[in-house]
């Protein structure tokens, strides 16, 4: 039996962030798309995904939806058959990092909600090509689609996030992380450490991609998680 497949977006995307894969891996399981907009902690969101969801699932999140997917899998690891994470990681923010998102917050609150999208979504983060300005222009239309107070909410989720490095060294179910060769922002060297603290994790690396690879390679993504998917249950 196929379970079902659950997808956990990033910061500000709606479920057009998983097209590709929503169009293509749909027509042979189930998926499950969950949203992350309401809550202001990362256990919030956890809690409302797990009220939704049958008692088993494959969980695939990316960037905040990532990091998500690590507090359900804390919660509930039992219901989880297998982990993917993409363009995360699972340390908390530095206080250095906290604190530069108030500005944005305070932005997004006081009517200059396109300044803090600009900053949300540096182009430098993003593989080079001619496809850049395409991707941070769907982004920002994701982002206004949600508007200013689920930017705020998944700000402060960012802020109060807690360490799971404990939680994913503790991993028993078939894991894979993946990243954008390019990725700008959480690095191919973050993810790597990401993928030494899980065991047995399999390192996806996607060429012609950055921070959001879901969009930049999307036959690449979704053909890793084809495999993934295909993987036994049970590790060695």
């Amino acid at each position: 039996m196929i379970e079902p497949l659950v997808l956990i977006p990033p910061m500000l995307c709606d479920a057009r962030v998983f097209y590709a894969q929503l169009a293509t891996l749909s027509a042979s399981m189930p998926i499950t798309f969950a949203p992350i907009t309401g809550g202001e902690r990362v256990e919030e969101l956890a809690s409302q995904i797990l009220s939704w969801l049958p008692q088993k699932f494959a969980l695939a999140g990316m960037g905040l939806g990532g990091m998500v997917a690590m507090e359900v899998l804390r919660r509930a690891p039992e219901r989880v058959t297998r982990v993917a994470f993409i363009s995360t990681n699972a340390q908390q923010d530095t206080p250095e990092i906290s604190a530069l998102r108030e500005p944005l917050i305070i932005a997004a609150k006081s009517g200059r909600f396109d300044d803090a999208i600009g900053a949300e979504m540096n182009p430098a983060w993003l593989a080079p090509g001619p496809y850049r300005a395409d991707v941070c222009s769907l982004v920002s239309d994701m982002a206004h689609a949600l508007g200013p107070d689920v930017y705020v909410r998944q700000s402060r989720a960012m802020q109060r996030r807690k360490d799971q490095q404990d939680i994913m060294r503790r991993i028993k179910q078939p894991a894979l992380v993946m990243c954008g060769e390019h990725d700008g922002q959480n690095t191919l060297r973050r993810h790597e450490f990401l993928a030494e603290l899980i065991p047995y994790a399999k390192l996806e690396i996607i060429e012609k991609a950055g921070h959001l690879p879901t969009l930049e390679n999307a036959d690449a993504v979704t053909q890793a998680l084809r495999t993934w998917l295909k993987q036994p249950l049970v590790l060695r």
